[in-house]
C-alpha cells in the first residue's frame, strides 16, 4: 500500500515502520470487534496519510503524477495543474482523502471505508460532496477567466 502512494522504496519502509511501531504502542487498544487484520491496515494507512500531510509536496505529486500526460477535454479546459491542486486542497479533509483514494487510486467504497474507519455509505457521501464542491469551484474558476 505505500508503495502504491511513494514510488520509493525508502520512504515506504519508513512509513511502515513507523505504522507497525504505532501498531505496537497502541496494541492494547485493539477491540477484538474488527479484524486485525484491517485494524493495523488502518493505523498504517493514517501514518501514510500523516506523512503526506507533512510532506504535501508528495501529496501533489501522488494525485498529478503524470501532469504532462492530463489532457483537458471539459469544464477543465482552462485550469492549469496548480490551480487543481489548490482546489484539491480547498476540501475537507475526508472529501479529499476519499476523492484522491476513489478518483486517483481506484478503491472501492468498501475498502476506503475500512482505511479510513467510515461505512461504505458516509464514503460515497464524501465522494459526492467532493464532486459537488469541486465542480462548483471549476465553474467560479471559469467564470473568472471569462470576466
Amino acid at each position: 500500500m505505500c508503495l502504491k502512494y511513494t514510488k520509493d522504496r525508502d520512504v515506504a519502509k519508513l512509513i511502515v515502520h513507523d505504522g507497525l511501531l504505532k501498531v505496537y504502542q497502541k496494541l492494547d487498544r485493539y477491540q477484538a470487534s474488527g479484524s486485525l487484520r484491517s485494524w493495523i491496515k488502518r493505523i498504517v494507512f493514517n501514518t501514510l496519510s500523516d506523512y503526506f500531510r507533512k510532506e504535501s509536496k508528495y501529496l501533489k505529486l501522488i494525485v498529478f503524477d503524470q501532469k504532462e500526460e492530463m489532457k483537458p477535454n471539459n469544464s477543465l479546459d482552462q485550469l492549469y495543474y496548480d490551480d487543481l491542486v489548490k482546489l484539491l486542497d480547498k476540501l475537507d479533509y475526508l472529501q479529499k482523502e476519499v476523492f484522491i483514494l476513489f478518483a486517483v487510486e481506484g478503491y472501492s467504497h468498501k475498502e476506503i471505508g475500512s482505511m479510513l474507519d467510515i461505512s461504505e455509505s458516509n464514503s460515497k457521501w464524501h465522494l459526492f460532496q467532493a464532486r459537488k464542491k469541486l465542480k462548483e469551484m471549476v465553474n467560479r474558476q471559469k467564470l473568472k477567466n471569462h470576466a
